[in-house]
């Protein structure tokens, strides 16, 4: 069997992958409740993804997943009562826990639109306005570090079957934003499974797990798109209006003025509170034009005679404002590919999905991880996992509830597991 590693070597560039051919406290379910819903467009029904599920009063919260469902679990001792859903575009609502049953439960958000002729911002004074929120991000961000407790997902995928799953609740150690100093993370409790039968010729890896989601908080890493010496190749534009948890925000459109051959581009939209300036959401994907340089940038290692052909890859990270502070909320990373073999007729397609969501945080009790606890940016996060079969696996804790592809993996490879014992 071979393999290719995608690697995070490269810190410009996201997501590195390796190609190869091919900590537990029980909980007491009694001890908390589970609420799950689904959140839905209620003019479109559409699902809404990637929404910001939080428990009024508390730092406590987690976010939809691609098809708009979450799962949230709640201290019976907790004083909190209601949820506040939010998404860009929609009016936030808050709910009362009471009002949600033990069966399927439907949130219907409402869009908002705001008429950008109502904001007088000139089209010139785009790039003035990301000069000065790269100024202001020491004053929009914690500038103290911040414990988190988050819940991270990698997913390899060839075209639509699974090869492999990973998940884990983790510690992280975010360090302030005023700082230049590395965000720390420690494996808590995971699990993985894989469809080894399936991956019989070639094996994808994703190095760095963790890490390479915390990669796409541009705020923390300013070098991957708002560096001083960086942003001047960008062109700006401001090209809408939209609220975020009853705020509004301008839309800021950025695109490569001119293509760099030593430093990876990208094409985007920021999200920026017209208020203080912070960003409160970025979505990316990075340029395509020269495909072999991309595929450089991503491969550590394949096999001789694999020729990979970047396909799409895509980024979100978005935030949450605190006593007027905003901090890391969510982010995810999503890299398309084709895999051509020489003297082969078929290709195949591969796609890696990583994400984290932060389900609590405080910035009281700081924890220092000791060297030999901190996960390594060169460890290929599935293999310090071990496969699971328990049903109950997260206990009391929060996670991103998976979407039905991925459930379906789920119980197929466990029930592989239970018969292979």
């Amino acid at each position: 069997m071979k393999a290719i590693f995608f690697h995070l070597a490269k810190a410009t560039s996201l997501m590195v992958l390796i190609f190869v051919v091919n900590l537990s406290i029980a909980q007491d379910a009694d001890n908390y409740k589970v609420y799950k819903a689904k959140v839905k467009d209620n003019k479109t029904k559409t699902d809404v993804v990637f929404g910001s599920v939080t428990l009024v009063g508390t730092h406590i919260g987690t976010v939809t997943n691609s098809e708009g469902e979450f799962t949230i679990k709640v201290a019976n001792d907790s004083k909190a009562n209601e949820l506040e859903i939010s998404h860009i575009g929609y009016t936030s609502k808050k709910l009362a826990l009471s009002t949600l049953n033990n069966e399927e439960n439907i949130i219907w958000l409402t869009p908002t639109s705001v008429n950008l002729s109502e904001i007088t911002v000139r089209p010139e004074e785009a790039s003035a306005l990301m000069e000065k929120v790269v100024k202001k991000i020491p004053e929009n961000y914690s500038i103290n570090d911040v414990m988190s407790a988050g819940f991270y997902r990698e997913t390899v995928k060839q075209g639509r079957d699974y090869l492999a799953i990973s998940e884990a609740l983790v510690d992280i150690h975010k360090a302030s934003y005023n700082q230049d100093l590395e965000d720390k993370i420690k494996v808590f409790k995971g699990r993985k499974s894989s469809n080894v039968k399936k991956a019989d010729t070639l094996a994808v890896k994703l190095q760095g797990g963790p890490y390479t989601a915390l990669l796409f908080d541009v705020a923390k890493n300013p070098y991957i798109l708002l560096d001083d010496n960086l942003r001047p190749y960008y062109e700006y534009t401001i090209i809408d209006v939209k609220t975020i948890d009853e705020t509004l925000n301008y839309v800021v459109e950025f695109k490569p003025k001119v293509l760099l051959t030593d430093y990876p581009m990208y094409y985007g939209k920021y999200y920026i509170n017209t208020t203080n300036l912070a960003i409160t959401s970025v979505e990316f994907s990075l340029d395509l034009t020269d495909k072999d340089q991309v595929s450089e940038m991503f491969v550590k290692r394949k096999p001789v005679g694999l020729k990979l052909t970047p396909l799409t890859t895509s980024y979100l990270a978005t935030y949450k404002q605190t006593d007027g502070k905003y901090y890391f909320s969510y982010s995810r990373g999503e890299v398309k590919f084709k895999c051509n073999w020489k003297k082969r007729l078929f290709s195949s397609t591969y796609s890696i999905m990583s994400e984290i969501a932060v389900t609590d945080w405080n910035s009281e009790k700081i924890e220092k991880f000791k060297s030999k606890e901190s996960l390594l940016k060169s460890a290929i996060f599935e293999e310090e996992l071990t496969a699971f079969t328990d049903d109950n696996f997260w206990g009391e804790h929060n996670f991103i509830e998976p979407d039905a592809s991925i459930e379906t993996a789920l119980k197929k490879y466990e029930k592989q597991l239970k018969r292979n014992k």
